[in-house]
């Protein structure tokens, strides 16, 4: 719990503290926040059930460490993940707040949420007219793997739907896609139980895919549920200010490490260019490229799409790319207040006479990559010194394999 001023009512109020819980394996989550209820009585619980979120419904669970306080369904004009954090996750947690300000939330997201899906709501989406920051306060982001399970899990490109678990008909995500996310975006991650397979490798390859977090290893059948609380709980290691993982790259963060010598079989290595890829050679070399990664992301300059940040991320099987939005130097000037003072900041400082900020940033992590090989393959992807000169209107004529995708159509 945390005390603020609130200078709209002239007056200091109790904000409790949440703690996000997300994570694929719902035993091995649900194990963390048994933990937690156990260290503290005091805490409340909330989760959602979204088995029937297609159906537009809803089974909301509130409870403490001694009893369910809450089991409610929840029927919505909608049924997507989305319409459930608007219209019922997001209004439960000021409402809580507002009735228990001494006592701090742990909400646990159900295993195909994003988190980021969440921290985007918590961005646009008001309660009672006012943000739901207003009322709590998002201390840490944390993610639980089972270490016996995330490596399938991270090579796995069954879809959503094929478990049942797909939060709308059109939701095409995979397992590996999900999981990769819920890892990225925490500020905290834990690794549960014991690898199947060799365990300093599992940390490596956690570390490399979120550089950014605090790691924790839990293992034996016996959790001290106070020391678990200790490392994961009023940490405030959450930067509500930090930009989508994709973005990151645009507003002068690191996509990753850049570690091309295999640590414990792991290798994580970054790729940037200041010139573009030629789309079909780019398309043609895909398979060769994602061979063997695990998680690649970042974004890229396409020739062809020359006011586009492509967005690009893989997942054991599966790519993808979209669109990040236009680079700066395909906005008139009046347009850049648009963009924020990182971004801009970012493009000034390796700004280029000709193509501006264009430019590409990748990381591209697997187990055993021959990382000079992949940097091989990327670089002659770009365009030649013949290509360049053409220029950009000569280069928009060129064939497009990415034409539609890339726009996000």
């Amino acid at each position: 719990m945390t005390i603020v001023f609130n200078k709209e009512e002239g007056r200091f109020m109790s904000q409790p503290a949440v703690t996000v819980l997300s994570g694929f394996w719902p035993d091995i989550t649900f194990a963390a926040a048994r933990a937690l209820l156990a260290a503290d009585p005091s805490l409340l619980l909330v989760r959602h059930d979204l088995a029937g979120v297609r159906d537009g419904v809803v089974h909301r669970v509130v409870r403490t460490g001694s009893g369910v306080l809450e089991d409610e369904r929840v029927d919505l004009v909608h049924g997507c993940v989305s319409c459930t954090l608007r219209e019922d996750v997001l209004p439960t947690l000021v409402r809580l707040a507002r009735a228990h300000p001494d006592r701090d939330l742990l909400l646990v997201l159900p295993e195909a949420v994003e988190p980021q899906s969440l921290a985007a709501a918590c961005a646009y989406c008001l309660v009672d007219g006012a943000p739901v920051t207003a009322a709590v306060r998002f201390d840490s982001y944390v993610t639980v793997v089972d270490a016996a399970r995330v490596l399938d899990g991270l090579s796995c490109s069954e879809e959503l739907a094929h478990r049942g678990l797909h939060a709308a008909d059109d939701d095409r995500r995979a397992v590996a896609d999900v999981i990769a996310r819920q890892i990225e975006y925490a500020d905290t991650v834990v690794r549960w139980g014991q690898s199947t397979e060799d365990d300093q490798c599992l940390a490596v390859l956690l570390d490399r895919m979120a550089p950014w977090a605090a790691h924790l290893a839990v293992g034996g059948s016996i959790v001290d549920g106070t020391d678990l609380a200790e490392r994961l709980r009023h940490t405030g290691r959450h930067r509500p200010d930090t930009p989508a993982v994709l973005a990151r790259g645009i507003e002068g963060y690191a996509v990753g490490v850049h570690e091309p010598a295999a640590d414990s079989g792991v290798v994580s290595a970054v790729f940037r260019a200041r010139r573009p890829f030629h789309a079909v050679r780019l398309h043609r070399a895909l398979g060769r490229i994602t061979a063997g990664v695990l998680r690649s992301r970042g974004h890229l300059w396409l020739a062809t799409e020359p006011e586009t940040v492509v967005a690009w991320e893989s997942s054991g099987a599966g790519l993808s790319v979209g669109t990040l939005g236009p680079w700066l130097a395909a906005l008139p000037d009046a347009r850049w207040d648009e963009a924020s003072d990182l971004r801009k900041l970012a493009a000034a400082m390796e700004w280029d006479p000709y193509y501006g900020d264009r430019h590409s940033h990748l990381v591209f992590i697997g187990l055993d990559l021959e990382a000079a090989e992949l940097h091989r393959l990327l670089s002659a992807c770009l365009l030649t010194d013949a290509e360049l000169s053409a220029g950009e209107e000569h280069w928009r004529q060129w064939a497009n394999p990415f034409d539609g995708v890339a726009l996000g159509a």
